[in-house]
């Protein structure tokens, strides 16, 4: 009939209806909460594209059943609501029990509400940081086991492998050294002194005869030390006569500067457990174990969606339009987490053109950026909800970040929607998208007894070590290989922050000797804070004293190298 409105045999425009409904009675009926400042945003990128033969994965329409059973492979369901620690003292007030200053009583309407027009969820409405943490990386690593007799490991010349993780133990080839070695430049000696000298020497790569006693022979540090061989002089602690004998300048004793055959390992001994990270120097360690090639996990593939009608890629700001900062910085963030960027495109405020993408990508994970509040444009929700996937993380109480979500679009793959503001979506990077990463290329996932469950709580999350360093003084220097028990680096503040009443702050932060600094401008908005630190440092709720001990998480130009190290 004339003038009436188009079908809508989907109901997307119902559900995206319901979604912009519940978010201007909020807007209207709320008061406004003192720390809110994470209004949503979006950014983008100039469009990429790569194949991929990997088979799609079939995936649940729409119309089907919602299956509300909370998947058993990602571990414990996480839990419901709680009420979250005191404040310190001298910090914000307890009067915001929920993110955006919500009542517990509007926060569950404004979930029901959402829940009718969002994808399935499982667990809490708002999750824990740490809780959240530890689900995204759970999530990849049930996915890497899942699949792991269709996807088995690479088998990759060495070089071809920096920055991947390995997918079994790495037992030496051959005892290290191979054969006795000399430690130092000097003389081979056997028997008691002085020494006679053999005109002959001993170089790397040679194979000196037996000497007799009272004999010695000039050697190059790493020649095989000749057979019968008591101990080498060093050059600097020898003197030779005018008749060539050799004389110690201090006491020589039995084995001295004699690198011994199987010092370092004997054949068969493990060096390296799976899930290790190949840097250079474990480079350096398969060569001198004997290895041509080494197994590792393939690089988990994304595809990033950038949302956002409102992005410039060139020129200055103008007429409400702003330029796009997450699609220049995320590709290479992701890369230097690990992942191989299949995609970069955007895609504007067009809900369908998201549907479309997301349902055509045969990329391990998707991630989109700004779109997953609640505002006249975030469509992410409904979207969701259109190819029938199941929310895993529906928001984390964390500052900035808190409207960033976990999603199982398809069996074996996911989808983590990043806030568009800025330091938000590096905020939901660090928090879901790295940890997942490290699941799906099987880097070790700590799940430690500290682990944290709950907003606020104080412990490590254990699986997040996307950079296990030591934060010093210039420059910053990664330790040795880490294993599954290495500890998350923490630094002392050297000045206050300002706590969330209920919410996790990850803070931008200089760290220099073991101190942090907290920097300013780290507003969900701003970048110019996080573009000078080394680390974001996780805040409790209610804040930290100077002199308090605060867990980092370093950023990748502060490790160094790409990749799981």
């Amino acid at each position: 009939m004339s003038g009436s409105p188009a079908p809508d045999p989907d109901g997307f425009d119902s559900l995206l209806a319901l979604v912009n409904d519940a978010s201007a009675r909020r807007t209207r009926d709320e008061p406004a909460a003192p720390y809110d400042q994470e209004a949503d945003g979006r950014t983008g990128d100039t469009p990429q594209s790569t194949g991929d033969d990997r088979t799609a994965a079939p995936r649940p329409s729409a119309g089907e059943p919602a299956d509300t059973a909370w998947p058993p492979e990602y571990g414990p369901e996480p839990p419901g609501p709680v009420t979250p620690p005191p404040a310190r003292s001298g910090g914000a007030p307890r009067g915001h029990e929920t993110p955006d200053g919500e009542t517990p009583g509007r926060a569950s309407a404004a979930a029901a509400s959402h829940g009718q027009c969002g994808a399935r969820r499982h667990g809490s409405a708002v999750t824990g940081w740490a809780e959240a943490v530890r689900v995204a990386g759970r999530a990849g690593q049930a996915v890497r086991e899942r699949t792991a007799a269709v996807r088995p490991p690479l088998e990759l010349p060495p070089a071809e492998a920096l920055g991947l993780v390995l997918a079994r133990p790495l037992a030496a080839l051959t005892d290290l050294p191979p054969f006795d070695t000399s430690a130092m430049d000097g003389w081979a000696v056997a028997g008691p002194g002085p020494w006679r000298v053999r005109p002959d020497g001993v170089l790397a790569g040679q194979s000196g005869e037996a000497l007799a006693d009272g004999e010695a022979v000039p050697i190059a540090t790493g020649a095989r030390v000749p057979r019968d061989v008591t101990a080498v002089i060093r050059s600097e602690h020898g003197r030779l006569d005018a008749h060539g004998g050799l004389h110690p300048e201090r006491e020589v004793v039995h084995g001295q500067d004699i690198r011994p055959r199987a010092q370092e390992c004997r054949t068969g001994d493990t060096l390296l457990p799976a899930g290790s990270a190949v840097t250079p120097a474990v480079l350096g360690l398969v060569a001198a174990a004997g290895y041509d090639t080494l197994a590792v996990h393939a690089r988990p593939t994304v595809d990033l969606f950038v949302l956002g009608d409102e992005l410039l890629t060139r020129g200055l700001p103008r007429d409400g339009l702003i330029r796009d900062a997450l699609g220049p910085m995320l590709p290479h963030w992701l890369r230097e987490a690990g992942a191989e960027v299949r995609t970069v495109e955007r895609l504007g405020d067009r809900p369908d053109a998201l549907a479309e993408a997301v349902a055509a990508s045969e990329a391990d994970l998707v991630v989109t950026t700004g779109g997953t509040a609640a505002g006249p444009v975030d469509f992410v929700h409904p979207t969701l909800e259109r190819l029938g996937a199941d929310l895993l993380v529906d928001g984390v109480a964390v500052r900035p970040g808190h409207p960033m979500l976990l999603a199982r679009t398809a069996p074996g793959q996911h989808l983590v929607g990043l806030p568009g503001n800025p330091l938000a979506a590096v905020c939901g990077l660090l928090t879901l998208v790295v940890p997942l990463l490290r699941g799906l290329a099987g880097a070790p996932l700590r799940q430690g007894a500290a682990a944290g469950h709950t907003p606020g709580s104080r412990a490590v999350p254990d699986v997040y070590e996307t950079r296990r360093v030591q934060l010093s003084s210039d420059p910053l220097v990664a330790t040795a290989p880490p294993g599954p028990d290495a500890a998350a680096p923490t630094a002392v503040l050297d000045a206050p922050v300002q706590g969330h009443p209920s919410d996790t702050r990850l803070v931008p932060v200089r760290v220099d000797a073991g101190w942090a600094r907290p920097l300013s401008f780290g507003g969900p908005a701003m970048l110019r804070g996080v573009a000078t630190a080394d680390a974001l440092a996780v805040v409790v709720p209610g804040g930290a004293e100077a002199g308090h001990p605060v867990e980092l998480l370093a950023l990748p130009w502060a490790g160094g190298g790409g990749g799981f190290t």
